[in-house]
């Protein structure tokens, strides 16, 4: 049975300067949830800074999704009860765990204005901007070990989204990998050839595809 899916939270961030080991930079990975309605766009949504335009940002991850399962887990976790946006997530989604997504699943937001539609394209792959932000060196290696990697997504159809949103999930098909599976790929995972070949068939995200067609070129020999 397909769960009642909403948005929770649409969240966007300011640039702001933050220390990342030995250097002062300048990110936008500390959002805050937005009232009313934001935009979205094929690149990212209205209001929000990106400023590492190397591994963020552009049409394959014009929005980054975190889910309320993935927040009670850290809320058990750490202790206390994080707001939306502290992870860097535009979106937070009701019922759904992130590693359990798949490439090429689409989430269909019902709008006021009209659908807006995006689609899965690749995990979030954790960093040292991630791990000052949330003022734990060592926090990158935490949430790797978690496995609750929240996705990017593509934009499909743009248009305006608000909290409490309703969503409808349509699943990519069998044989698509999941979010879990790819995020495992970083982190030592080496499935074979043939699994890879696999992987590429879906719509991964530009930098992912990059990414899984060398190690499908060292699986090859």
């Amino acid at each position: 049975m397909t769960p009642t899916l909403k948005l929770d939270a649409v969240c966007v961030g300011q640039p702001t300067a933050l220390r990342v080991g030995k250097r002062d930079d300048i990110s936008g990975i500390d959002k805050h949830p937005v009232p009313g309605r934001v935009t979205v766009g094929v690149e990212r949504l209205d209001g929000d800074h990106i400023d590492n335009r190397k591994h963020h940002g552009g049409p394959d991850q014009a929005a980054y999704l975190y889910t309320t399962p993935d927040y009670d887990h850290w809320t058990q976790t750490l202790g206390e009860t994080l707001r939306p946006g502290t992870l860097g997530e535009n979106l937070v989604l009701s019922g759904l765990e992130s590693a359990a997504l798949r490439v090429g699943d689409r989430l269909t937001v019902h709008a006021p204005g009209g659908d807006v539609v995006f689609e899965v394209t690749a995990p979030r792959i954790p960093c040292a901007t991630l791990a000052a932000h949330m003022g734990d060196g060592t926090f990158a290696k935490t949430f790797a070990r978690a496995r609750r990697p929240g996705a990017y997504l593509r934009v499909l159809q743009p248009g305006t989204v608000g909290a409490g949103d309703p969503v409808t999930f349509t699943p990519a098909g069998d044989g698509a990998p999941t979010i879990g599976e790819l995020f495992d790929l970083s982190f030592g995972a080496k499935p074979d050839a043939v699994t890879l070949e696999g992987y590429m068939c879906w719509p991964l995200a530009a930098r992912l595809r990059k990414d899984v067609q060398k190690q499908l070129d060292d699986a090859r020999g």
